[in-house]
């Protein structure tokens, strides 16, 4: 992690040994230099080339003394502070080798071109037991960059919003800039499965001669919170007051979490139990598709001393609480026991409950959540909740509704759209709506962004149509970039926006 502040002159002992505090006891400084007037996929490549050598890597941009620097060398060393690779990086006022003679790096790495050139820092590495490296100029660094933003720009252009719905149900598409508007300041509270979710880019090298197994390397892991976790933080991202309740292991995944949920602003419970790691699920990909997942996971029921402490300590904010979202993952965290608690509560104090119960590569079941005002299952959740794998769509929507006394209930059909099963004074009505992506970048976010928004606008009063539209809305802008990370209000206008 960069870990840039106040630039000090290079020419000062005081730089130095402000990076041996900041590289920190027994870890291997590797530095790097040059002018940097444009950073393009060979710079790139050789900064993770350096990276990979050592544990702390410095980066000194020349200054503008130099004939070959085109830009000032502020904005080229801001250009260089831009790169996560870099823990640090400032402007070098003297030759390379004056420098690397203080600092004594354990690696100074140049460009491949310059091995079989006269390199002046060559005498001062080998006087100090250091290594003079040239990057390996492997192509695969180049689409560094390119990873990085899918993970945090959101591709507007391959949503289409439908306009016949808006139609059906006499609204349209500016009204629901207003609607989000409703959503400030609702208490939310949100009880289930902490997950975390690592994304692990790979360059695929080709296949094994060994045996018939495809060879990649990884570039790049980057964690996200999921499960209950990132229905909370979308709530919170949606303008509401959240307070999270779930479990986790004592570990470095639980302390990620519950770090990363501090800086989104939600205030979460998460009560530790010793008998389960933290849910975390890998994901190995390359060329935009993940080959590979790995899920390391427990899903044994949590004890009764944990369920007891999970009750205790969310039964006082459910009278004040607007919304109940239960988020269950099948891994322990909602038994049946917690469950009827909360609902026995929820109802006490009139509190709007919702519930989606993922089956993805496990058993649940959906209906086990009574008098939702909102369930959110797949069609293989629905029918495995009814057991029933021969009736129609609708009719299935329908004995679900029935059975789970849910007044709402939206089938998710993944590219297929969106079934809007629902109940208003005159009866029961169908619906469907088309998903709005038609290229989802990472589809595993959409279900979580749909129920956590079209809770909200339920809550908010916001109508079933309005509320399912702006929720696709919202799934669609969730899988168009890589992972998950908390909508925005401002998100949601910039796409109602969009043409």
């Amino acid at each position: 992690m960069p870990v840039f502040g106040h630039v000090l002159d290079s020419s000062s002992d005081t730089l130095v040994v402000e990076l041996l505090r900041l590289a920190g006891l027994g870890k291997r400084i590797v530095f790097v230099s040059g002018n940097f007037n444009i950073v393009h996929p060979g710079h790139l490549r050789l900064l993770k080339f350096a990276s990979d050598c050592g544990d702390f890597l410095v980066v000194g941009v020349s200054s503008d003394a130099p004939p070959a620097t085109t830009i000032p060398a502020a904005l080229r060393l801001e250009g260089i502070r831009a790169i996560s690779l870099v823990n640090y990086a400032f402007i070098l006022n003297e030759p390379p080798e004056a420098f690397i003679s203080r600092l004594k790096p354990a690696a100074v790495v140049k460009g491949k071109e310059h091995e079989k050139q006269f390199n002046p820092e060559q005498q001062v590495v080998e006087s100090y037991g250091g290594k003079l490296l040239f990057s390996s100029g492997e192509v695969r660094f180049s689409s560094m960059e390119l990873l990085r933003s899918e993970y945090v720009e959101a591709n507007f252009s391959t949503i289409t919003k439908p306009l016949e719905f808006p139609m059906r149900h006499g609204f349209v598409l500016s009204d629901l800039k207003n609607q989000l508007l409703r959503l400030n300041g609702l208490r939310v509270l949100v009880i289930g499965d902490l997950i975390v979710d690592e994304y692990i880019e790979c360059d695929p090298l080709g296949m094994s001669q060994e045996d018939p197994t495809i060879v990649v390397t990884p570039l790049e892991n980057k964690r996200f919170v999921g499960g209950a976790a990132i229905v909370a933080a979308h709530a919170q991202g949606l303008g509401a007051a959240v307070k999270y309740f779930t479990v986790a292991g004592v570990d470095e995944p639980s302390r990620f979490a519950s770090a990363t949920l501090e800086r989104y602003g939600v205030d979460s419970t998460i009560v530790p139990d010793e008998s389960r790691p933290t849910t975390l699920k890998q994901r190995y990909r390359a060329g935009g598709k993940t080959l590979l997942r790995v899920s390391h996971l427990r899903q044994h029921d949590i004890r009764s001393d944990i369920l007891k402490t999970i009750l205790d300590a969310l039964t006082p904010h459910v009278a004040k609480t607007d919304l109940i979202i239960f988020s269950d993952f099948n891994y322990g965290c909602l038994p049946q026991a917690l469950v009827d608690e909360v609902v026995k509560l929820g109802r006490k104090h009139g509190v709007t409950m919702v519930a989606d119960s993922q089956a993805s590569s496990q058993v649940g079941d959906v209906s086990r959540f009574p008098g939702m005002r909102l369930l959110t299952p797949t069609e293989r959740e629905a029918r495995l909740a009814l057991h029933d794998w021969n009736s129609g769509l609708v009719v299935v929507a329908e004995k679900l509704r029935e059975k789970a006394q849910a007044e709402n209930i939206v089938v998710t059909l993944g590219s297929e759209g969106l079934l809007i099963h629902a109940k208003n004074s005159v009866g029961v009505f169908t619906d469907r709506l088309p998903a709005m992506n038609t290229a989802p970048r990472d589809p595993a976010g959409a279900g979580d962004s749909f129920l956590t928004c079209a809770s909200m606008a339920l809550c908010a009063g916001i109508d079933i149509w309005q509320a399912t539209y702006l929720a696709a809305l919202a799934a669609a802008c969730q899988v168009s970039r890589v992972g998950n990370t908390p909508l925005s209000q401002a998100e949601l206008v910039s796409e109602i926006n969009y043409p």
